[in-house]
Order: structure tokens, then C-alpha cells, then sequence
């Protein structure tokens, strides 16, 4: 890998990661596309998958640390007692709605995990990806003219909204924007669905990258070759996640009528031209 293709790399996963628009499914279909001669299984490129989830979980820990040390304040009780409530129900949602990522992540990471080297697999989920957001659309015009805020949602909603975020296990589907669905199904708008969905992200993303860390260490040698491009990649993915996220929070705050028509339409047509270019071998 050059330190070109490391920062074009970096930049890709940094903003899909937060965009509905799946960054797994980019990560499997651009590389082909462009042909990029990255070996994915390689022990080379643990080190750089797992220090560009750093960059992001810390982009997004940065972005939201006063939600999180409201958070934990309130879990420690230093403030009112209603807000210290409203802290810890809050928390426990969070918490609550990341299980079905850990239970059926360990339960199906590996009979599914053939489908991420497919690029024509994930070039069609990328459709399926547009046809979801659509989806929530409709659902969510259809459930209420107002959205609750997160304060509204219940251990169910919560729950709900975490099995929607599973959906992103499958190449092509994205993590964020099926949360969001998952979020505007429960009558919540665009905007708190969006603040959930990163809220969710941000533990799933460092689990992740823990789960990685015992083959990081299996695999010490590679790390050293791969660690100054790895760090530099880490820096450039978290600086677009972050930006990533400050641009998404006022895009569905601004735009709560149809803020995932445009996604949805570029995933269906990316995909569709993924999947052109690559059966004609281009």
C-alpha cells in the first residue's frame, strides 16, 4: 500500500463510516474498482484497519464528549437528581441497544464473513442499502408528523434500533444509517436518530478495534512496518470523521423532511454502476 492509497483509504473510511452509505461496502468495492492492489487478509493490514476505527472512535468520542460526560456524571450522581435520571436512562439505552451488535456479532461474524471480499455482493447490498433508507423514510412519515426527542425513547425503541443496526454486518448496509431507520421507526426525527445512532457507534467502533487487538499482537512484525502509515492514516480518518459528523448533525437538523432521499439515491446508483463496471470487467 502507498501513502497515497493509505490517505485516499483513510479519507473513504472516515466519511462512510458516519454517511448512511456503508463503509465496509466502499472498503470492499472501491479497491476493485480502482484497482487497488490491497490484500486484504494480509497480517499487514490488521494494523492499519484497526488504527483508522481509532481515528474514528476517537473523532466521534471528541465530537460527543459533553454527551458522554453528562453521561457520566450522571451515572455518579453529581447532579440534580432529575437530570442524573435522565443521564443514566440514557446510558442504559445506549447500552441496551448495543447488545444485538456484541451477541450477534459473535454469532455470525464468521459465516458471514466470506461476503466482505465480494465486491458484486456488496455492490448489490448497496442497493438494498438505498432501497432501507427510503424505506425508513416512508415508515417514518407515516408514524408521526412530529419526532419524539431520544429522551422519548423506551428500553424497546432502544432495542429495536440496535437489531436495525446489525443489518450493517452485511457488506453494504451501513451501521449508521440503519440505526437511523431503525430510529425514525420508533417516531424520533432525523436529527436525534442520527445523535443515537453516533452515540451507538462510538462503543461498537472501540469494541471492535479491542476485539482486533489480541491479532494485532499475534502479528507485532507486520505492526512495525505498518505503524507510521497506520498512524498517519489514523490522524486523516479522524479528522473527516469528525467533520463528517459536525456536517450530518446540521444536515438533519436542516433537513428532516427527506434527509435520506439523497443518500438512498446515491447508493442505488453507485451500486448499480459497481456492479455494471465490474461484470464487464473494468
Amino acid at each position: 500500500m502507498t501513502p497515497l492509497i493509505a490517505v485516499l483509504f483513510a479519507v473513504m473510511q472516515g466519511a462512510t463510516e458516519l454517511f448512511p452509505v456503508s463503509s465496509l461496502g466502499h472498503a470492499v468495492i472501491v479497491p476493485a474498482l480502482l484497482h487497488w492492489h490491497i490484500d486484504q487478509h494480509a497480517p499487514s493490514f490488521l494494523p492499519f484497519v484497526v488504527m483508522l476505527h481509532v481515528g474514528t472512535a476517537t473523532a466521534l468520542l471528541a465530537y460527543f464528549w459533553r454527551d458522554w460526560w453528562e453521561m457520566a456524571q450522571g451515572l455518579f450522581g453529581r447532579g440534580e437528581a432529575r437530570v442524573n435520571d435522565e443521564q443514566r436512562g440514557l446510558l442504559l439505552r445506549l447500552v441496551v441497544a448495543t447488545l444485538p451488535a456484541v451477541v450477534i456479532g459473535f454469532l455470525l461474524k464468521k459465516p458471514i464473513q466470506h461476503l466482505f471480499a465480494s465486491p458484486m455482493i456488496a455492490a448489490v447490498f448497496l442497493i438494498a442499502n438505498g432501497g432501507l433508507l427510503l424505506a425508513g423514510e416512508r415508515l417514518r412519515r407515516r408514524r408521526a408528523a412530529g419526532g419524539m426527542g431520544i429522551a422519548q425513547l423506551t428500553l424497546v425503541d432502544a432495542l429495536v434500533i440496535g437489531l436495525f443496526q446489525c443489518l450493517a454486518f452485511l457488506p453494504g448496509l451501513s451501521r449508521s444509517g440503519a440505526a437511523i431507520v431503525g430510529g425514525l421507526t420508533r417516531g424520533i426525527d432525523h436529527e436525534a436518530a442520527a445523535r443515537f445512532a453516533f452515540l451507538m457507534a462510538t462503543p461498537v467502533i472501540a469494541g471492535a478495534t479491542v476485539v482486533e487487538v489480541p491479532k494485532l499482537l499475534h502479528h507485532h512484525a507486520a505492526m512495525h512496518g505498518m505503524l507510521g502509515m497506520a498512524v498517519l492514516a489514523a490522524v486523516v480518518a479522524g479528522v473527516v470523521a469528525y467533520a463528517s459528523t459536525a456536517f450530518l448533525m446540521r444536515y438533519f437538523r436542516d433537513h428532516d423532511r427527506w434527509a435520506l432521499g439523497p443518500f438512498a439515491a446515491y447508493c442505488a446508483a453507485f451500486g448499480v454502476l459497481s456492479l455494471v463496471l465490474l461484470s464487464a470487467g473494468i
